[in-house]
């Protein structure tokens, strides 16, 4: 009796403890999966200024720090940066087989800018051989009347098809709150797909001929480095400083999940 009362405390003990991890947004095997080329979750790293030699940083009028979140009990990346400045983390040497790749990480924005007019944002960018910088997890705030909120969107910038982010209002940019956003960089017909806890977006999808920029085709670089962090491009933006938090981040050959 004695073992069975024992067996289903700790039955219990692990269903609440899973179940504390799915809500709290966390998954502590997540960096053991071999299919990963990278991952990052925090919880070893010191509270302070962010540092690895595993990854470096790229910052200008912005800062990493590794610090605890409260609410979710984990240590989490912060991303501060003020103006239009930049701070990320960077991740070199980087190799995917095939030059197709998934990628996920949590984040939480205190807030996205409300001006200037087309005010165009950067979480994720990835870059190698060849002209195209490619942002499969960034943003634009389209005043009024084109939606008057900052959307999600894919883009590029540096190569033939030109400066584009294919932003949509159905997926609004929302502050304040925990979101798993997934993506995949697909090299067969360079198409990037996008998840946002989870559900598909397709209106984000963008590929070699359905793009929006120019009329002409989109194509892959070599990828060697992604960086995951937070850029704005344009001058006194409103707010005038960003916070993101970001977390359980990875790279990986095959679809992590949320």
């Amino acid at each position: 009796m004695r073992a069975w009362l024992a067996g289903v405390v700790a039955s219990f003990l692990m269903v609440s403890l899973t179940a504390h991890a799915a809500s709290a947004g966390t998954d502590p095997r997540t960096c053991a999966k071999a299919s990963l080329l990278f991952c990052e979750d925090f919880q070893a790293m010191p509270v302070g200024g962010a540092s690895s030699l595993r990854w470096g940083v790229d910052t200008k009028h912005g800062t990493l720090t590794v610090e605890r979140d409260g609410r979710r009990g984990q240590k989490v990346l912060r991303v501060h940066t003020e103006g239009n400045g930049r701070a990320f983390l960077k991740v070199d040497d980087f190799a995917a087989p095939g030059n197709s790749f998934y990628g996920r990480v949590r984040l939480r924005a205190a807030a996205f800018p409300t001006a200037p007019d087309w005010a165009h944002y950067t979480l994720v960018e990835a870059t190698g051989d060849g002209p195209e910088v490619v942002r499969p997890l960034g943003g634009q705030y389209a005043p009024p009347p084109h939606g008057g909120a900052a959307y999600w969107g894919v883009g590029a910038d540096g190569g033939p098809t030109g400066d584009w982010t294919n932003w949509r209002t159905t997926a609004p940019s929302v502050a304040g709150r925990w979101t798993c956003v997934e993506w995949h960089m697909d090299a067969v017909d360079n198409r990037i797909s996008l998840w946002f806890d989870g559900v598909a977006k397709p209106e984000l999808t963008v590929s070699t001929r359905e793009h929006g920029g120019n009329p002409v085709d989109f194509v892959f670089p070599r990828f060697d480095t992604v960086k995951l962090g937070w850029q704005l491009y344009q001058a006194n933006p409103t707010p005038a400083g960003y916070d993101v938090w970001m977390d359980d981040i990875a790279l990986s050959s095959r679809r992590v999940g949320c």
